[in-house]
């Protein structure tokens, strides 16, 4: 695989990276239908011989314009820099959004930005492109700037799985009502969420089963539940029972992640652990013993062995 350049300032962006094709966009939770358009970008750039660049954001323009309706992220930055990695890219530039720059009108930006800093030769771009001041520019306004500028473009088409196109708005939706192998079937790969482990009431210690407890994620949560997951704690992977959720049997209220990582010796307070969600096991529900509860954790151990063995690295 080719080392991506990751570049955060286009003050220090190199002349090597100049004259290629170029994607823009959130890229939010990198989905299947992002990989299709890095892979259209990849056969222009070949075209105009070129590099193959993406230039995202950080934050999102979202949070500064509609901050208490901004949408909880699918990826943190650093994992979605990773998964662009792996398509292939040649960079990737993660702009520093301000309020200046989101007031940028839509013809200054392609000249200015795409034309002028980058030097860009072609573009490709999703079908829900939006760009400049009050989001005046879209993919028609773009296509014509590309055309004026005597530029390739390219609208990638939108990727559809079971009747559905693929989209960042679509997995929130299913992540969120726990629907984890659909969200999965349109990332390409088991949803992730990192966190440090933090101490909990070592309840589940005593019970036979303990478990790390994690504090807040910067990502969107799943819906509450039982799932079957696999948990990454110093470099190993192992397989993890995760309550997400209130803990009715002990009138625990809110919301908590708690993964048993089964096979896990040691201890990792204040260490991340990252948390890849297989299946939803069930729902959560108040049992009427703490044997009661022993036995269903029981039940749900096994079957998150069962699932993970069944897992192809």
């Amino acid at each position: 695989m080719r080392q991506m350049k990751t570049i955060r300032s286009l003050d220090e962006f190199p002349d090597s990276l100049r004259g290629g094709a170029v994607a823009i966009g959130n890229f939010d939770g990198v989905h299947l239908g992002h990989a299709r358009l890095v892979e259209r970008l990849r056969t222009m750039a070949e075209r105009v011989g070129g590099p193959a660049v993406v230039f995202t954001f950080d934050p999102p323009p979202t949070r500064l314009l509609r901050p208490d309706a901004a949408p909880e992220p699918l990826v943190r930055l650093e994992r979605k820099v990773e998964i662009l990695a792996e398509l292939g890219l040649d960079a990737v530039v993660v702009y520093p959004t301000s309020k200046a720059f989101l007031e940028i009108e839509a013809h200054e930006f392609f000249d200015s930005v795409v034309r002028g800093r980058l030097s860009v030769r072609a573009m490709v771009e999703g079908p829900n492109f939006f760009f400049g001041h009050n989001r005046s520019g879209n993919i028609d306004v773009l296509r014509r700037f590309c055309e004026e500028a005597g530029m390739p473009f390219e609208a990638a088409e939108p990727v559809e799985i079971a009747g559905r196109i693929v989209s960042s708005s679509r997995i929130r939706s299913l992540v969120s009502t726990g629907r984890l192998d659909e969200a999965r079937m349109m990332l390409g790969r088991p949803y992730r969420i990192r966190g440090v482990v933090v101490h909990g009431a070592d309840r589940g210690a005593r019970l036979g089963y303990p478990t790390a407890n994690l504090g807040p994620v910067d990502t969107l949560l799943p819906g509450h539940g039982i799932y079957a997951a696999r948990a990454r704690a110093e470099n190993t992977w192992y397989p993890a029972a995760v309550s997400l959720g209130p803990n009715p049997t002990f009138d625990e209220g809110g919301t908590k992640i708690e993964a048993h990582l089964i096979g896990f010796q040691g201890m990792i307070y204040e260490q991340p652990i990252e948390i890849d969600f297989l299946a939803h096991l069930r729902e959560i529900k108040r049992f009427a013993s703490v044997e009661a509860l022993v036995d269903q954790i029981v039940r749900d151990v096994a079957r998150t062995v069962e699932i993970v063995s069944l897992e192809v690295e």
